[in-house]
């Protein structure tokens, strides 16, 4: 039996995703008034991981909150570990790999929490499905890192239904953070969603314009579900970037899709979504649109 799981995630509904921070090119000062920004329209939460910008990310983000510290009271920070890039940042890295042993996890967090300028996170996740992972190793790591206040709670990315589960029977999670959008349609058919509903979880949501391809792609399929996003967004008056939101949150697991712009305007765009449910066949249009067929 699996242990209880703990309450929702006390999580915005829309998190702001900074894997692109190193890229902006901002200054200190710049990235605290868009941290400001996004929590004055209601994004509270914001997404890292330990490798995003060539392990850089972190402690961009850590400066800029360094100045106004008083931010981290009402944020929450969300971490990720267990890939080991190879680069100028970790010349000792061989091989891209995995590790999710309890050492790694334990040096990765106090890394994170260095970088970050802060005492702890709010949520890990393993990043992604390691096939040496010992779950007894991992939940003896996650055991001590709340004991020690430094992590709130835990949670997964990209794990099948079977991966959950194994870590789930150590240890409760409280989120698997996946990739979902008309383009990518398999949570919800592969038993992802499905598992997520029955444990009464809310998924996060990773990539929910499909990388800018829900809006520009130009092959036939994103095509395809351009038209559809902007036939469903002219009835409503809403962008085509609104109801891909709109879509995400019209599964019943309630998820919280990830924003991945510094444009406060794709924000204010995803965040327009919490006040549009789209109906079932407007949804289904959208999902037609990227599997190529209707519904059986």
């Amino acid at each position: 039996m699996s242990p209880v799981i703990p309450p929702n995630l006390a999580l915005s509904p829309i998190v702001a995703g900074a894997w692109r921070m190193a890229d902006w090119g901002w200054n200190a000062e710049q990235r605290v008034r868009w941290i400001e920004q996004c929590m004055e329209l209601g994004v509270t939460s914001f997404d890292h991981a330990d490798i995003y910008g060539g392990y850089r990310v972190e402690a961009l983000f850590g400066e800029a909150l360094a100045l106004k510290p008083m931010l981290r009271q009402h944020m929450q920070l969300v971490g990720k570990c267990g890939i080991k890039l190879v680069g100028e940042a970790r010349p000792e890295h061989r091989v891209k790999h995995y590790d999710t042993s309890a050492a790694h996890i334990t040096r990765s967090v106090e890394a994170s929490l260095r970088a970050l300028q802060t005492d702890h996170l709010d949520l890990l996740l393993i990043h992604r499905p390691d096939a040496l992972m010992d779950a007894d190793d991992v939940a003896e790591a996650f055991t001590s890192l709340r004991q020690a206040g430094k992590v709130r709670a835990f949670g997964v990315s990209n794990f099948t239904p079977a991966q959950f589960d194994l870590l789930n029977s150590r240890i409760a999670l409280a989120t698997n953070q996946i990739e979902l959008h008309p383009l990518h349609l398999s949570p919800l058919h592969d038993g992802t969603l499905d598992q997520c509903q029955r444990l009464r979880l809310r998924p996060m949501i990773w990539s929910p314009l499909a990388g800018g391809a829900l809006l520009t792609g130009g092959d036939e399929r994103s095509r395809r579900v351009q038209a559809a996003l902007q036939a469903v967004g002219q009835r409503h008056g809403v962008s085509a970037a609104t109801v891909a939101y709109a879509w995400l949150l019209r599964h019943p697991t309630r998820p919280h899709p990830l924003t991945g712009s510094q444009r406060l305007e794709a924000i204010r765009e995803a965040l327009a979504a919490l006040q549009l449910k789209l109906d079932a066949e407007s949804w289904t249009e959208i999902w037609q649109a990227g599997s190529g067929h209707e519904v059986a």
